[in-house]
């Protein structure tokens, strides 16, 4: 069939893609695309995934079992999605723990999205970001079943888990994760952490370099650039649960016992 290729080369594809293609074809009359949609779903062929955004179903499968792939659902849920936070670190091969919460950052992201078992959530670029033009700073594109997405690299995300912890799973989850990477290019996480200019991550991001000197191959130079931005006052790990714990007066920060011990490294 004409739309065979279209399908295979589109896994999960949006009203846009579906729109163009049609078009190389010269199929442009305006209810074309409502028709081809229609067609297909009845067919099995195509499922709906929410407003504007459809995966495909091989031949003879079910539609209702068949497996979506979620990294592709994230990073096509707005057109200029990047998978980001736990999400990344899952495409790395990072994370600690597997996941059924994606996240993806966007300018305009979408309410949450629930989809099978999955649920999508999405972050807005930090204002910082959309303020100097840099939203895209730290994101480099990926293929995944033959379609290119976006998704922030590691230097990117280890700022990124310290900045939203609640986008990121527990304080285990984060340090055990960026544990696993072996090398980050310290330059672009400080370059980064300068650019979003808040203070409390500065001081987060700086605490973690600390606490890795040696495993991270960390200089003075990374520390003392972040150590300018740390708060005047002292601040919770994360702000928004005030966990009880010692003060860090070198980061100004309130960190947990948990955190400062790794203790779940004593778990066997």
């Amino acid at each position: 069939m004409k739309h065979d290729e279209f399908f295979r080369k589109h896994p999960v594809f949006t009203g846009k893609e579906l729109a163009d293609h049609l078009s190389s074809l010269g199929e442009v009359r305006g209810r074309t695309q409502e028709s081809f949609l229609a067609y297909h779903r009845k067919a099995g062929r195509v499922v709906l995934v929410r407003r504007g955004l459809y995966a495909v179903i091989p031949p003879g499968a079910d539609p209702g079992s068949y497996p979506i792939d979620p990294f592709l659902v994230a990073a096509k849920l707005t057109p200029d999605a990047v998978l980001s936070h736990h999400t990344s670190l899952e495409f790395h091969g990072k994370a600690y723990s597997v996941h059924t919460h994606f996240v993806y950052s966007a300018s305009r992201p979408l309410g949450s999205l629930n989809f099978r078992a999955y649920v999508f959530r999405g972050a807005r670029f930090r204002q910082a970001l959309l303020r100097s033009g840099k939203e895209n700073f730290g994101v480099s594109a990926a293929e995944r079943s033959g379609q290119e997405l976006r998704v922030t690299t590691l230097e990117r995300t280890l700022v990124d888990v310290l900045d939203r912890p609640d986008l990121s799973g527990s304080w285990e989850e984060i340090w055990r994760s960026m544990e696993s990477v072996e090398f980050f290019d310290l330059d672009k996480v400080v370059e980064y952490t300068l650019l979003l200019g808040n203070a409390t991550t500065g001081a987060k991001v700086g605490f973690f370099l600390d606490q890795h000197r040696e495993t991270l191959m960390v200089e003075d130079r990374h520390l003392n650039m972040l150590r300018d931005m740390r708060p005047r006052q002292p601040h919770y790990l994360n702000r928004s649960k005030r966990e009880s714990g010692r003060f860090v007066s070198e980061w100004n920060l309130v960190v947990p016992n948990e955190v400062l011990e790794r203790a779940w490294g004593e778990v066997p």
